[in-house]
């Protein structure tokens, strides 16, 4: 795809109602039998493994280890998960193009009990979902526009996305997607579908 591919895909993106496209991604899981330092393995892990018959939120941003991911969203996410299963959730997800070594990492690092990372690590859920942006004003390559969803059985039943999506951007907004805002829509506190402009 082009960078022209990519911003068509920005302007036709997904939206409420709409089926998560399909995906696979290249995961690591812990598995005792195997010994050594490095007790992990390969596991290919789709969408639907994630969405099947289940209420989710997954939610994405530009990158593990970094400031708003690493000291808000995230640990947000993870210390207001029981108020997500009170209000029907299943299981809270947070993506990133990075890959499983990266994603794992940054899991133990922020001691995750409860939230699951997803590794999308050449990005292509993320372009498919219209959302990869480029950031090589920061040297990151391509990474995730920051948007969150709620998914009902792979169907996409709340799209929360930051303002202004668009390559090389030098700020790093952070209103939609935080798990308050989330929150407020499993409470019927605010629209299906929201986006500052």
């Amino acid at each position: 795809m082009t960078d022209n591919d990519d911003r068509w895909m920005r302007i036709t993106g997904m939206k409420v109602g709409d089926t998560l496209p399909e995906a696979t991604f290249q995961t690591r899981v812990r598995d005792d039998s195997i010994e050594g330092p490095n007790p992990y393995r390969w596991e290919e892990t789709t969408m639907a493994d994630y969405t099947a018959g289940r209420r989710v939120v997954i939610f994405s941003l530009p990158g593990a280890f970094t400031p708003t991911c690493s000291t808000m969203q995230l640990p947000t996410f993870e210390e207001k998960f029981d108020q997500f299963v009170d209000l029907g959730i299943d299981d809270i997800y947070c993506m990133s193009v990075n890959d499983s070594f990266v994603m794992n990492a940054w899991a133990r690092d922020q001691e995750l009990k409860r939230v699951k990372v997803i590794p999308d690590g050449s990005g292509h859920f993320t372009r498919a979902m219209g959302m990869l942006v480029d950031k090589d004003n920061l040297g990151f390559g391509y990474r995730s526009w920051r948007y969150a969803m709620v998914v009902t059985d792979g169907v996409i039943e709340a799209l929360f996305r930051e303002a202004s999506i668009r390559d090389n951007a030098d700020d790093d907004p952070y209103e939609m997607t935080t798990p308050e805002n989330i929150l407020g829509y499993l409470r019927n506190a605010i629209p299906q579908e929201e986006e500052v402009a």
